[in-house]
């Protein structure tokens, strides 16, 4: 019994250790940039960030078909072995050149799908963050699985600023979307020479069919999955870039950034941790179950809390920050952030199925929610912008539905059960940002609803949960209770000395 209480302990330590850094590494460097993307914004315009949008299926597509899901099967598989890494080495480096080479072929008629010449340039440029990525994306996940997020964390803030100053330099002197395409080739060089820097592992000059097909018979299903995913998330931008405008398509996209930042932050930042954590509970179900529905209400609190707060200022946010020019992407703004909020739900019951090896059941809810998805998408289409975005919010709880059908089935733990772990919090959530939403009527500048409407909001959310005695809300009391006291006692036994 002791032993299991140690062990508890110890994964209660990593975890938190590991979501320290990684909080720190991404939100950082998310801080960062999205303070350079405000002043991007202000000297691009939004056909801009339209056009390098339309590249985003391609490169997404890419993305998937290079890892392949082995990133998962590495990170998953606890008898890792320095073959098995080459072997994951090389099959991603010689895929990445061989994507690259086809899409450079390819973009004379990307550029003529999109109707825009540019793109034939942008696009063999833009494209080869592909093959860099792929270049040190073992290097990536053996600091993942080491659970070295501090290292992670100062390559991605490195990263940031030195690819954000290359981008408002040019940006500044009238280079246009160059400046956003370079932007994204500094910061993939210089990742992956930190990677291979602070990872210290060189490749094998060994590549195993053995560990090949060990690992691919898990992450190809991954891989297909991944890319239905990545034609569900791509569609919509493939659909407003070539029926509709760059500029429509750049309210979007924009829209969409602001939307992911705080929602695709909380979960990013949770799943890199918990998922190779969890991962060495992977055979002890019950232990799995109990840290698994804590991860669920931790992601609840602070995803309701942000995404429904940014609904409720989203004008004075969009005014204040970029301007009255963006202000049609407002109304889009508000609809992805009601779809974005319960992606978390989704992202973890996949998850679990990843860590206990199912990757085909994975691969099964994967196909019917995107035949459902997709269909839904391309019916809503004719109806314009919106009609798209409603689909989304729609089409998100019917996903909560069918992910939850196999976590239920596996350890009872289906719809309703989660709908009790994370409902609360929404409700709790619309209650608190009620004040913040009010403000829109007032006279009051943008800045002001923002500063008010945030404190306010926030100060009623922590009371309702103070109110409630939420366990979540208790364990990050005893968490920071815990944290300060260590804090001043380090102070104490250095003074001391």
């Amino acid at each position: 019994m002791q032993k299991k209480t140690e062990t508890d302990k110890d994964i209660r330590t990593l975890g938190f250790s590991g979501v320290k850094w990684a909080s720190i590494g991404r939100f950082s460097s998310q801080g960062i940039s999205f303070t350079l993307g405000l002043i991007l914004a202000r000297l691009l315009l939004p056909s801009d960030y339209g056009m390098l949008g339309m590249l985003g299926v391609f490169t997404a597509f890419a993305g998937s078909f290079i890892d392949c899901g082995f990133s998962s099967a590495l990170i998953r598989k606890l008898n890792r072995t320095d073959i098995d890494c080459s072997t994951v080495f090389y099959y991603n480096l010689g895929t990445g050149l061989l994507v690259y080479v086809i899409l450079f072929c390819s973009a004379p008629f990307i550029a003529d799908f999109y109707k825009q010449p540019l793109l034939t340039d942008v696009a063999r440029i833009a494209c080869l963050t592909i093959p860099i990525g792929a270049l040190c994306s073992v290097h990536s996940n053996i600091l993942y699985f080491q659970l070295r997020f501090k290292d992670i964390a100062v390559g991605n803030i490195l990263a940031t600023i030195l690819s954000g100053g290359m981008g408002l330099f040019l940006a500044y002197n009238g280079y246009g979307i160059w400046a956003l395409v370079c932007q994204g080739i500094v910061s993939s060089l210089v990742n992956c020479g930190y990677l291979w820097w602070i990872s210290c592992w060189k490749p094998l000059r060994v590549f195993s069919m053995g560990s090949f097909k060990e690992l691919f018979g898990y992450g190809s299903k991954l891989m297909l999955s991944g890319w239905l995913n990545t034609m569900y998330a791509q569609l919509s931008p493939l659909i407003i870039g070539r029926f509709y405008s760059s500029s429509s398509l750049g309210y979007y996209t924009r829209a969409q950034s602001y939307v992911n930042f705080p929602s695709d932050n909380i979960t990013g930042v949770l799943q890199q941790v918990f998922f190779p954590v969890l991962a060495r509970l992977q055979n002890e179900d019950e232990r799995l179950i109990g840290i698994y529905r804590k991860y669920i209400k931790i992601c609840a609190v602070f995803i309701f809390g942000g995404m429904v707060l940014l609904v409720s200022l989203a004008k004075p946010l969009v005014v204040f920050l970029l301007t009255d020019k963006w202000l049609p992407c407002v109304p889009i703004m508000m609809l992805l952030c009601f779809s974005s909020m319960f992606s978390f739900v989704n992202t973890i019951n996949l998850s679990l199925l990843q860590i206990k090896g199912r990757s085909d059941l994975f691969l099964k809810l994967e196909i019917v929610k995107k035949i459902i998805s997709i269909t839904m998408l391309l019916l809503s289409a004719s109806w314009g912008i919106m009609a798209m975005c409603w689909a989304m919010v729609i089409y998100t709880q019917i996903a909560i539905f069918i992910n939850t059908y196999y976590t239920g089935k596996l350890f009872h733990l289906g719809y309703w059960e989660q709908l009790t772990d994370f409902f609360p919090y929404l409700v709790l959530a619309l209650l608190a940002n009620i004040p913040a939403y009010l403000l829109r009527y007032t006279f009051l500048p943008a800045g002001m609803q923002i500063i008010l409407g945030g404190l306010m909001s926030l100060s009623v959310y922590l009371f309702l949960l103070k109110i409630r005695q939420d366990d979540i809300y208790l364990l990050m009391k005893h968490v920071l209770s815990d944290f300060y006291k260590h804090k001043i006692n380090k102070v104490s036994g250095g003074s001391g000395k």
